[in-house]
């Protein structure tokens, strides 16, 4: 077959009907909904690196999605891979093309896809013309859920390095400066950003060229931060350390510091340029996929709706609905859990909405529980079914959608800003005046684990961190001793923590 696609007569053009395979610049994207633009099809590779080119075969829902290089397109396809892509609430699949390079005509329907490159590839905007400021101001309207520094970093360091950001609120909108070493990154930022929601139909970025030419950050903590000037002061706020509030879509493979090669402090490579925002995992939305013109930014979404999951690779043996139930709940408030009957390796798990969905996913998929990875992808059911009257199933299937262990029933409730994936330290707070140090440690090595270390936090003594002895014995300690009873009415509260000892 030959190795350039053509598109003088995308009618005839088949596509490839293959699964992936060799690495190529070229990527093959199937199942696109109907009434798809090209710029939500280029915004799929937004976040790995500039699309050259571009053929859309809309009579047949696919796209040929050109790179600008042959790692950035394996770190699309790799990413796409464990984060299904969404596009208007439809999945996307996404492979490797047979073909090497794209050839394209000058027809009209080419002429737009054309345009539509131009008018999205970071490297197109003219470096030229002189932005006002290299300081832009951010204001988040819609704060449905928590978004922080950090947050934004990840988001604007797609288009140049931060060198220093500041949060604060100010009438009542939360809002921040961030700095660039260029107008023309700024200028890119501002193009691509305005107007994009960070999570679903919320978290609006209304972005402007701020009066101030420089920003002066005196203490590197949660509300500012000088990239330039690593020995600041943290100052009086908060200690950095302890649990910086993190939004709730940007976690672990959503942003991390660097979640493909080649990135700077990156992020999380899902946008999809939709025309109304970013679209990020649906919050996680997470993690959460920028879309650019879309609907959040970070990570493709689950459709709405679509809160279930299907969790495989489960130790038949040990597992059970309740430590699911308390897993799963640490990324949102899981309804129900349904352990398959004839396949007691693989569960069902429905959460709240399908934003907390994509959160779980993302932090959970290939984490240990029981020796085995975790295998966790979107069922196809959009509810688990409980079941009925008079045929019970050995206890399989739990319904906790009453439960008082929902972490998230508050809307905008801290727990929101203390999301960090699976980690060996784990923060545990509620903890009684009478409970000491010691008593802690003897009831976390009680299951066989080892505690390798332990700190009270010095202001108070309700909480604390305890470092397990690896991130697998953390996930089986905090599921058994989350609401653990210590006694004085007091229930541990037990987390992940982004902090180590």
């Amino acid at each position: 077959m030959s190795t350039t696609a053509n598109g003088n007569d995308s009618k005839k053009f088949k596509g490839d009907i293959r699964g992936p395979g060799a690495p190529s610049r070229v990527i093959h994207i199937r199942k696109l909904p109907n009434d798809v633009t090209e710029s939500e099809v280029i915004s799929l590779g937004l976040p790995f690196g500039d699309a050259t080119n571009l053929l859309m075969l809309k009579a047949k829902n696919q796209a040929f999605l050109e790179m600008n290089s042959e790692e950035a397109a394996q770190n699309m396809v790799g990413y796409y891979s464990t984060v299904m892509p969404f596009i208007r609430n439809h999945p996307i699949y996404v492979q490797f093309s047979n073909h090497k390079e794209l050839k394209t005509d000058n027809s009209p329907n080419q002429e737009r896809a054309q345009a539509a490159l131009r008018a999205l590839s970071v490297s197109h905007v003219d470096p030229t013309a002189v932005a006002p400021s290299t300081v832009l101001r951010v204001v988040v309207e819609n704060l449905l859920y928590p978004v922080n520094l950090d947050a934004l970093c990840q988001i604007f360091s797609r288009f140049g390095t931060v060198l220093r950001i500041i949060v604060f609120t100010k009438n009542s909108q939360f809002q921040a400066l961030l700095q660039y070493p260029d107008g023309a990154s700024a200028q890119a930022a501002k193009l691509s950003l305005d107007g994009q929601n960070i999570y679903n139909g919320c978290c609006t970025l209304r972005i402007n060229f701020s009066k101030l030419t420089s920003l002066n950050v005196k203490y590197n903590n949660e509300k500012s931060r000088d990239f330039t000037r690593p020995d600041l002061p943290s100052g009086d706020s908060q200690p950095v350390m302890e649990h910086p509030p993190m939004a709730t879509a940007f976690t672990p493979g959503i942003i991390s510091a660097s979640p493909y090669a080649g990135a700077t402090h990156a992020f999380p490579p899902t946008f999809t340029l939709q025309p109304a925002g970013l679209t990020v995992p649906t919050l996680p939305g997470a993690l959460a996929s920028l879309s650019l013109p879309g609907t959040r930014l970070g990570f493709s979404p689950i459709p709405a709706g679509h809160c279930v999951l299907l969790v495989s690779n489960l130790n038949p043996e040990r597992v059970t609905p309740h430590c699911l139930f308390i897993l799963f709940g640490v990324y949102g408030d899981v309804m129900r859990v349904k352990i398959l009957f004839n396949k007691k390796e693989n569960a069902l798990v429905q959460m709240s909405d399908s934003t907390q969905a994509q959160l779980a996913m993302s932090h959970l998929n290939g984490q240990r529980l029981h020796g085995k990875p975790l295998r966790i992808t979107l069922s196809k059911h959009t509810s688990v079914q409980l079941p009925r009257e008079g045929h019970e199933d050995q206890g399989l299937t739990k319904d906790y959608s009453n439960s008082p262990l929902h972490r998230f029933k508050k809307p905008g409730s801290k727990n929101y800003s203390n999301i960090f994936p699976p980690s060996a330290t784990l923060h545990l707070s509620n903890i009684p005046p009478s409970v000491v140090e010691d008593d802690l440690k003897l009831l976390f090595s009680s299951s066989g684990s080892m505690v390798k270390a332990f700190k009270f936090f010095q202001k108070d003594h309700k909480m604390a961190l305890i470092q397990m002895g690896s991130v697998e014995e953390a996930i089986e300690s905090l599921i058994e001793f989350h609401n653990h009873d210590l006694g004085e009415n007091h229930h541990l509260r037990v987390s992940f923590s982004k902090s180590s000892i």
